[in-house]
């Protein structure tokens, strides 16, 4: 036996729910990056950077200098070949990057034992901000409980802090899946219905991402930017403390020059085995490694583009963002956006700071080596566009000098790999081919294809040890602080957990060496990545898709290690650290995506954190938000059954639409056109939800005509 459920909500039902406040405008023009506009504020030297930007890149020239000589010493027995001029190019490159990092850790260990800061978070005693501020949550195709459960654990966290009115929280969301689009509106309606007081909550879709993140920000600032000084931006997997963020609200208060201050994220609530490795690194070496950076860029920071407080005026004013020349993957809009927001707030005068001991501040981590390739290879095609933004007039060489590491860090894996493979062309060329000791007609002294062994194993010695003195330097800068070190699991598990982190990391270097040359390769062949939502949670793939994966890295691992063998024992042990990772890339991927295995070393007290050992209050506010919220949302399901089974979620949904103009050819859009033909072929909303596709439940759902035609639909339901 069969009833029939009516979708249609022509009874009007009250809705409390406000889903936006009244817009406050703001222009936003676009920036030329040919042009050097007028300074927003007057320029004020920094006389004191001189010293730590001398110590820092002046440190990495000398030691650079110093280990490019000995591989020159190494190599030119007698006059450098072919081969090993490549080599020693390649080499160059990379010791040059290795021990930038070196004097950058150095400067960040100097940095936080003095705790000398550009600008001091100073604790803020009973002050609160003066000024409203906004906590923008952008979100792309997110589960929409992780979202919500955020926006409700920092504005519950607010309210009780007393600063529930000096903040907004906006959901701003580009989904462009159905099913999840309506669930963040079940998710919105859901979180209204908390009875714990909280900060005010809005929600707010575009019918069109144009510009992905960036244009999210961007059409948020020009809406609603006039009514509020400053806005926080976090990702959708973000959580600051209600602390951290009324003394990031008052630090821009007090400090009027500043545009935008950025925090330092501690990755955490991770227990597959990749993030955990990544967290605690984060946990033991980052500290050290963002207060030097912070240390030699002083007023000229960069911007991640989360977990950051900004200054409305200074962003709409100068960091409006231009379409590149061309198609993607180098033309296009930007797509790695902060970088080049940060230098664009730099040209016009502002201050972007670093503030690396401010807590509070935290953000997640891929699930699994797949998960976080993935990840990787957008921000590749972003950091290597902005090769294009290098030459824009007016920008701080600081600013240029952010972008260009930006660039290294993903070029500096096809330059180790080409070094690898230079190495072993010199190896055979030794072994195999017949030497011409005398290669021009009317040569004296002949040109012997050697190298000096003795000296080529103090150079390895000395280049791993510029590799792991950052580390060092970090474990015993943990070690010092008895509250970190505690946290930590103590002396003993700390070094231990140091040791398999280091074993783990230079397994694994190789497969991301290898992942990244690719996307590289990729990229400049003029393949466009996209833009793909990320998993979060579960980190789990089947076994043969990992093979399938991996299957080309295991296959270099193992060209690699044959034809090191066939040189000599002595070569492939000189490679063995990269072909061990390549050979073995598919079963260290799947180690990497196990809950079983990070959880396992997390009860034996190594990979741990002090956040895990104490959890903040504001990860215990989202795990009880987000039990109540998966409970009143309800499990997944489509968003046509989801809308017929809550007529006031209808309700909401239609209240909410855009009324945009069509964007198809002629002021049509085919897509909702070509839905609207499906929904006249079906009988049932379960024809409806069968014959349509993603995208045109997406138009018509959008579209108030489509949706009254959906709702003459009935639906069939089995009768209880």
């Amino acid at each position: 036996m069969v009833g029939v459920i009516d979708f249609r909500s022509r009874n009007p039902i009250p809705m409390p729910e406000a889903a936006l406040p009244r817009e406050a405008p703001l222009p936003m023009p676009v920036q030329d990056l040919r042009r050097i506009p007028q300074p927003a504020v007057p320029a004020v030297p920094d006389r004191g950077a001189w010293l730590p930007r001398v110590a820092v890149f002046g440190g990495a020239a000398i030691i650079a200098g110093l280990l490019i000589h000995e591989m020159y010493a190494v190599l030119a027995v007698a006059r450098l070949t072919p081969v090993e001029a490549v080599m020693l190019g390649l080499f160059a490159v990379n010791i040059a990057w290795i021990a930038l990092a070196c004097t950058a850790a150095l400067a960040g260990a100097v940095t936080l034992l003095t705790g000398r800061h550009v600008v001091t978070v100073a604790g803020r005693g009973d002050r609160l901000p003066e000024h409203r501020s906004a906590i923008l949550i952008p979100a792309y195709n997110e589960a929409p409980d992780r979202i919500f459960t955020a926006a409700a654990a920092m504005g519950e966290a607010l309210a009780d802090a007393g600063a529930g009115e000096a903040f907004d929280i906006f959901v701003l969301s580009d989904s462009t899946n159905p099913d999840s689009w309506v669930a963040e509106e079940a998710a919105f309606r859901a979180l209204l219905r908390r009875p714990a007081p909280r900060a005010p909550v809005f929600y707010r879709r575009r019918r069109h991402n144009t510009e992905r993140k960036a244009g999210n920000i961007a059409d948020w600032c020009r809406r609603f930017g006039g009514a509020y000084p400053c806005f926080v931006v976090l990702d959708a997997d973000s959580l600051m403390e209600a602390d951290t963020l009324i003394r990031m609200a008052l630090a821009m208060e007090d400090h009027r020059r500043v545009g935008l201050l950025q925090t330092v994220p501690v990755v955490m609530n991770r227990n597959t085995l990749s993030p955990r490795l990544q967290q605690f690194a984060g946990r033991v070496y980052g500290p050290i490694m963002s207060a030097g950076l912070a240390a030699w860029s002083r007023r000229d920071g960069n911007y991640w583009g989360h977990n950051a407080i900004i200054r409305t005026e200074a962003f709409t004013g100068s960091a409006g963002l231009p379409h590149l020349r061309g198609r993607p993957p180098f033309g296009g809009h930007i797509l790695s956006h902060d970088f080049v927001e940060a230098a664009l707030l730099r040209r016009a005068g502002w201050d972007v700071v670093l503030a690396p001991t401010l807590g509070g501040s935290y953000e997640e981590s891929p699930p699994s080596l797949i998960d976080l390739a993935a990840r990787d290879r957008r921000w590749c095609q972003g950091n290597l566009q902005h090769a294009r933004v290098l030459v824009a007039r007016g920008l701080k060489w600081t600013s240029r000098a952010h972008m260009a590491m930006g660039i290294m860090s993903y070029v500096a894996s096809p330059v180790w790999l080409m070094f690898l493979v230079a190495g072993l062309l010199l190896a055979l060329q030794a072994q195999f081919i017949r030497p011409e000791y005398f290669t021009e007609e009317f040569q004296l002294f002949p040109t012997w294809p050697s190298i000096d062994s003795e000296r080529a194993i103090g150079l390895f010695l000395m280049t791993m040890a510029i590799l792991f003195l950052p580390k060092l330097i970090g474990l015993l800068v943990a070690l010092a602080d008895p509250n970190v070190r505690g946290g930590l699991g103590g002396g003993l598990r700390l070094g231990a957990s140091v040791l398999v982190e280091s074993v783990l990391a230079a397994l694994l270097a190789p497969v991301m060496m290898a992942i990244q040359s690719a996307a590289v390769a990729d990229i400049l062949m003029g393949r466009d990545g996209g833009w793909q939502p990320q998993r979060r949670d579960d980190g789990t793939v089947p076994f043969i898709e990992v093979i399938r994966r991996h299957r080309s890295h295991t296959l270099l691992g193992a060209a690699l290690g044959i034809s090191a063998w066939a040189v000599s024992p002595q070569v492939l042990a000189w490679m063995s650290p990269a072909v061990i990772g390549l050979v073995f890339a598919a079963p260290l991927s799947a180690l990497t995506a196990r809950s079983d295995i990070g959880l396992a070393l997390r009860r034996a007290g190594l990979l741990t954190i002090p956040e895990e050992n104490r959890p903040p209050d504001i990860l215990r506010r989202a795990d009880d938000a987000a039990r109540d919220l998966a409970k009143n949302i309800g499990p997944d399901r489509d968003a046509c059954f989801r809308l017929a089974a809550d007529p006031a979620l209808l309700a909401f949904h239609r209240a909410s639409l855009v009324h945009d103009v069509p964007r198809g050819r002629g002021g049509i859009d085919e897509t909702l056109v070509l839905g609207l033909a499906r929904l006249e072929s079906a009988q049932t909303l379960e024809d409806a939800v069968r014959f349509l596709s993603p995208r045109e439940k997406l138009a018509v759902l959008a579209d108030p005509a489509g949706l009254d035609r959906l709702a003459l639909l009935p639906r069939v339901v089995a009768a209880e």
